[in-house]
């Protein structure tokens, strides 16, 4: 038995704390029992005390999940090489907001036909990833008064794999499950909402006598959460392209008009790229922008990673090819020893999961000529949420940059960035990277 102390995602402007916009999470609910079982990379930094949650497991003989007791506390000073979590990074008056924004996912992951199978006998199912995620927010409420309440309190031991064991989380309800997920996880936010000033630094020990901040406890209760939802990231991208497959008819119609900035982009690459350059087009969703670029001039690849989208595609008369661009072969089927000249992303990559994208990159640029463009759109903002707007009357996941991370995983990944433009769209408001990069 190991003690326990206790143990990012936001579309700006939309609805930011749930699927959907009369669904929000009850505040005040029960806190209920504290459960949780074994799982492979399961709980990056609960283990060693914080919470007896391993980040990764080993199978047995017999295909069972084995805790693994490795100590995660060293995300507290380093970046998750996995989820990409950087602690450091989420200032206190984030937590609340991390919180409720990844409460979201697992809203939407819950609603998947598969999301209580296991990928293979030795890792949870999203079902069994939620149902610990729900009691981690519990858990780390009921320490947080403590920390508030008492003066340099002691955790009680907790033995997660036996909880979990003994309440089935396998068995439970998906629809329950997201209710008192959202609900625990709106509890938790609230009360580091109303943390004084001057309490951030007050202390709770462990059984071991191991110290730890009301403020430590917050960011490492946000890289648990984080890392889980990047353990179910796969499940929360079909749930967005399962949004998109509903409304793909719609979105077409709703997305026809070419605004000014989209068309001065176009004539601009054109100028670099010269007529006749091959684009390969990543997320071509209802075809207006490939209409352009190749009324342009130039010669497009439309791909999307949404059938609904390709099917459209070809009924207009046009090539398209399903395609995921992070495990997708990426050549021309045209032409596949030719790199392409060009890449055109806009407004597709932002669904990517943010320890994903810097792969996309790398590949996009393995598939690009020496001095090929890349142009780029993404949100602007801190974290990811899912969000239900505009015309797919179903929740999205989103991923928000900034400009020096994004400028950093650009480099990393063979693209010299020309430009970042911060612009604000003329139909929502929100804010957006416009990026042109070079391939290096």
């Amino acid at each position: 038995m190991t003690d326990l102390l206790v143990v990012d995602r936001g579309d700006p402007g939309q609805v930011r704390h749930g699927c959907r916009p009369d669904r929000r999470p009850r505040a005040g609910a029960s806190h209920g029992a504290i459960f949780a079982e074994p799982g492979r990379n399961r709980c990056p930094g609960v283990a060693a005390g914080w919470l007896d949650c391993p980040m990764s497991s080993d199978t047995s003989r017999d295909g069972a999940i084995v805790p693994d007791t490795k100590d995660w506390t060293w995300v507290l000073d380093r970046a998750c090489p996995e989820c990409g979590f950087e602690a450091s990074r989420v200032t206190v008056d984030r937590l609340a907001e991390v919180v409720r924004d990844n409460a979201t996912t697992w809203e939407a992951v819950l609603t998947l036909d598969d999301a209580t199978v296991r990928p293979d006998p030795a890792t949870w199912s999203a079902l069994e990833y939620a149902c610990h995620v729900r009691d981690v927010h519990r858990l780390f409420d009921v320490r947080l008064g403590l920390m508030l309440d008492e003066t340099d309190p002691q955790f009680a031991n907790w033995d997660q794999d036996e909880t979990a064991i003994a309440e089935r989380y396998a068995e439970q309800d998906p629809a329950t499950v997201a209710t008192d997920l959202l609900d625990a996880a709106e509890v938790v936010a609230a009360r580091y909402e109303a943390v004084p000033p001057d309490a951030w630094s007050r202390r709770g020990f462990r059984s071991d006598g191991s110290a730890f901040t009301v403020e430590s406890l917050g960011r490492y209760h946000l890289h648990d959460i984080v890392h889980h939802a990047w353990d179910v990231r796969a499940l929360a991208a079909r749930a967005t392209v399962e949004a998109y497959d509903a409304h793909a008819a719609s979105y077409r119609d709703g997305t026809n008009d070419v605004s000014a900035e989209t068309a001065a982009q176009v004539a601009d690459l054109v100028a670099t790229l010269g007529p006749g350059a091959r684009v390969l087009e990543i997320g071509s969703g209802g075809g207006r922008d490939a209409v352009v670029l190749e009324q342009a001039g130039l010669s497009v690849r439309r791909t999307d990673i949404t059938p609904a989208f390709v099917d459209l595609l070809r009924e207009a008369g046009h090539e398209a090819d399903l395609l995921d661009p992070l495990v997708d072969d990426l050549a021309d089927p045209r032409a596949p020893r030719r790199p392409y000249d060009g890449v055109w992303a806009s407004a597709s990559l932002l669904h990517v999961d943010r320890a994903d994208l810097p792969a996309v990159l790398h590949r996009l640029a393995a598939a690009t000529r020496p001095g090929g463009a890349l142009l780029l759109w993404l949100k602007e903002g801190d974290g990811e949420a899912w969000s239900t707007h505009g015309f797919v009357g179903a929740p999205r996941h989103f991923v928000y940059w900034r400009e020096a991370p994004l400028r950093a995983a650009l480099e990393g990944a063979g693209w010299t960035v020309d430009r970042v433009d911060h612009s604000v769209s003329s139909r929502t408001g929100e804010p957006w990277l416009d990026v042109r990069a070079t391939r290096a």
